[in-house]
């Protein structure tokens, strides 16, 4: 066991936790942040997407203790002042929500994608969600969603 020190959404978190504790267990089960999901457990479907030091990643795939000292983002953290990420405001009323379950991975990834390329195209995005699964649609109501946040981010939203 060894103690894993980090800040999580602006907050300096430690634990103990095994060796070989993902970052998305010590994430949902050491801190109770549930908003990232496990959807595959083997890194295809995206659901685990959280920010490390500003940079989208799969939790499932790093170890908590590979994310020592890092500063990480959930979905949960996204929200500022009680008011939604402009991403999140997007697929609110662009319907990309779905179910859910893949929405917070999602989330996280388009801002991510927008944050380093700003002007995008529909397919670009596509070509930037393959490693995120939705089982629910066909995309067309995330793409239009992240479309509508760029625009809003370019515009000073976020």
């Amino acid at each position: 066991m060894a103690v894993v020190s980090m800040t999580v959404n602006g907050k300096p978190v430690s634990h103990e936790v095994e060796d070989r504790t993902l970052l998305v267990y010590f994430l949902r089960e050491t801190l109770g942040l549930t908003g990232t999901h496990i959807g595959c457990d083997t890194s295809q479907c995206g659901a685990c997407v959280v920010h490390v030091n500003g940079r989208a990643v799969k939790s499932c795939t790093l170890f908590a203790g590979q994310a020592a000292g890092a500063d990480v983002l959930t979905i949960e953290g996204l929200a500022k002042d009680g008011q939604l990420h402009p991403v999140q405001e997007a697929f609110r009323e662009n319907h990309g929500l779905q179910c859910g379950f893949c929405t917070p991975g999602m989330i996280m990834t388009a801002v991510d994608m927008i944050r380093r390329e700003p002007d995008l195209t529909r397919e670009k995005i596509r070509s930037e969600l393959e490693g995120n699964i939705c089982r629910c649609t066909g995309y067309h109501n995330i793409v239009s969603a992240i479309e509508d946040a760029a625009g809003r981010m370019a515009r000073g939203a976020a």
